[in-house]
């Protein structure tokens, strides 16, 4: 169902959880890159890697990318998203913080849950986003306490790489990230979209 080329992510893109970290709000979109081979789908296995000892979630909304686009505006973007999804940004926390960049805590097998489907009909500035560990909800916010919006982020990125058919863009986590731990069930859920669950087990 899902194969991007690539999966932009961006950092630090709800109001309210930038004043959850007490940090600035930022100037431009923050974005940096995952790997295809982090995705799975619902109900698929986030494997949690022997190299970490504190894995993450992230429940955030993905865009899907509809047509091959290079440098377009805001006005145009809406051409070219294909829809949207569910996404889990999950992350190696300790790595993180140990490499000081993202690409190894963000870039394992399993590390980009995506679905449960793609939706094209729903209105993404008012969107309730909510993400449960064994069923405690653990985030909880809207799309509009968004910094960038969804067509902001894809004219943004399209200045800067073209975005192929099936790329995905996941937009930024709410407040409330926190560890899960082998056994656990995830589930982000996004309203209009539907519900992402996923498991982790021991790789």
């Amino acid at each position: 169902m899902f194969h991007p080329t690539k999966i932009i992510a961006i950092g630090l893109n709800y109001h309210d959880h930038a004043k959850e970290m007490n940090v600035q709000v930022p100037d431009y979109p923050l974005i940096f890159l995952k790997p295809p081979t982090a995705v799975i789908e619902n109900e698929g296995l986030i494997m949690y890697p022997p190299q970490s000892k504190e894995v993450h979630y992230e429940g955030e909304l993905a865009i899907v990318i509809k047509d091959k686009v290079r440098n377009i505006s805001k006005k145009e973007a809406h051409h070219y998203i294909a829809g949207y999804t569910c996404a889990n940004d999950v992350t190696a926390r300790d790595l993180q913080r140990l490499d000081g960049q993202w690409t190894r805590a963000k870039s394992f097998d399993t590390f980009c849950p995506l679905g449960p489907r793609i939706v094209s009909d729903v209105e993404t500035p008012h969107l309730d986003i909510t993400t449960r560990v064994n069923g405690v909800t653990k985030q909880h916010s809207n799309t509009k306490n968004m910094i960038f919006d969804v067509y902001e982020l894809v004219a943004f990125i399209s200045a800067i790489m073209t975005l192929l058919p099936g790329d995905v863009i996941i937009t930024g986590t709410p407040p409330g990230v926190g560890p899960i731990e082998v056994g656990d069930e995830v589930e982000v859920e996004i309203e209009g979209i539907g519900i992402l669950k996923n498991r982790v087990a021991k790789e």
